[in-house]
């Protein structure tokens, strides 16, 4: 559809002119996990909360500990520490887990594996040995497997501790089999081996699976949970487990250069959407559900989703007709990042509560022209 006959269609007209009106706050981002904060609204929102502020020093205290008591609660666990990033989180949790025992389990296609730099074997003499390349999940019997093969060597070098990353990033957001992680989980702690938990995303598998984030942490010694990907703080981390692991965690923390001075300005974001996001998503993940049911209704439209996946999909349209739809579509209030081939990765986040489910397929289906 050329652009002057586009305009003269009454309804897609109509859009285009309310395009410059719609707020930020009311537009539906069909990309990333979190809600979008310009600076602007990110200072506004401190704003907004810091009558009931308290700072912190040196990352300790204040709302980085009302942060911590939260999360900790949330996730069983007995103690909670901010840490400024999911790199640092993930790291110090393996290398205290590990102990001596410096061979550790993960899949290949994690995070930790593909994406720190070589953090855990550069900084503290882990042996990272990744499982199951190209899947998600890897089996009790490919752990048991890389275990005995350790054990049974001329020099014995027994498996310290492992790491689960759920959902798999590099998966497309694609789960790990609960009934391997259960089944891995009762070994490893039957072999004294360590397990953390890769949460980066948990709160969003949860919505997804139906399993509450405590009945996963319970899995695990330790957990990672991001407070910027969906928690919208400028940055951040919490590492949730036993008090005897964490209480000191605080000196290794500055040892990696972490103890930030202050860090409130990105707890007190996190903290302000981590009270009743549970409910919020899942509503978010309910209307979306109503979009894609709409959509796939429409022949114009293709929707292809992950297997065992969460809160990623595709939708494709005539690899022509994507960069005139994205543009309609994105004047109407539902911002979709760039197609490839034709084809949006398209991603459920909060933003989706804004508009109700009717509406965001109204304006899709108009922007379809």
């Amino acid at each position: 559809m050329q652009r002057r006959s586009f305009l003269t269609t009454p309804a897609l007209a109509g859009l285009a002119a309310a395009a410059t009106t719609i707020p930020e706050d009311q537009r539906v981002v069909a990309w990333g996990d979190g809600v979008p904060l310009s600076p602007s609204a990110y200072a506004q929102l401190l704003e907004r909360l810091s009558g009931t502020l308290e700072v912190d020093d040196y990352s300790n205290g204040g709302v980085i500990a009302q942060l911590e008591a939260k999360v900790a609660a949330d996730l069983g666990k007995e103690r909670a520490v901010w840490l400024p990033t999911g790199t640092l989180a993930n790291h110090l949790a393996m290398r205290m887990l590990a102990g001596d025992r410096r061979r550790v389990l993960v899949q290949q296609e994690c995070h930790l594996h593909n994406d720190c730099g070589d953090c855990c074997e550069t900084l503290s003499g882990l042996h990272m040995i990744g499982l199951a390349p190209g899947s998600a999940t890897f089996t009790l019997e490919e752990a048991q497997r890389m275990a005995e093969r350790g054990a049974s060597g001329r020099v014995a070098v027994p498996i310290g501790a492992l790491q689960i990353e759920t959902p798999v990033r590099r998966k497309t957001g694609e789960a790990f089999d609960l009934g391997e992680m259960r089944k891995i989980s009762q070994w490893a702690a039957s072999e004294k081996v360590g397990r953390h938990l890769d949460g980066a995303r948990l709160y969003l598998a949860a919505a997804y699976s139906g399993i509450a984030v405590k009945d996963y942490a319970a899995l695990f010694d330790t957990v990672y949970v991001s407070m910027y990907k969906y928690f919208n703080a400028a940055s951040g981390a919490v590492l949730a487990g036993p008090k005897a692991l964490l209480d000191n965690l605080f000196h290794t923390r500055r040892m990696f250069g972490g103890g930030q001075h202050q860090a409130w300005p990105f707890a007190a974001i996190a903290l302000h959407h981590f009270d009743g996001f549970p409910a919020r998503y899942a509503k978010a993940v309910a209307a979306s559900e109503q979009v894609f049911a709409g959509l796939q209704a429409d022949k114009r439209f293709e929707i292809r989703r992950v297997p065992n996946g969460t809160n990623i999909l595709f939708l494709r349209l005539p690899e022509a007709e994507a960069a005139a739809f994205r543009q309609r579509a994105n004047r109407a209030g539902v911002e979709f990042s760039a197609p490839r081939n034709g084809q949006f990765t398209v991603q459920v986040n909060e933003t989706w509560n804004r508009l109700p489910p009717a509406e965001i397929l109204k304006r899709l289906q108009q922007a379809r022209g």
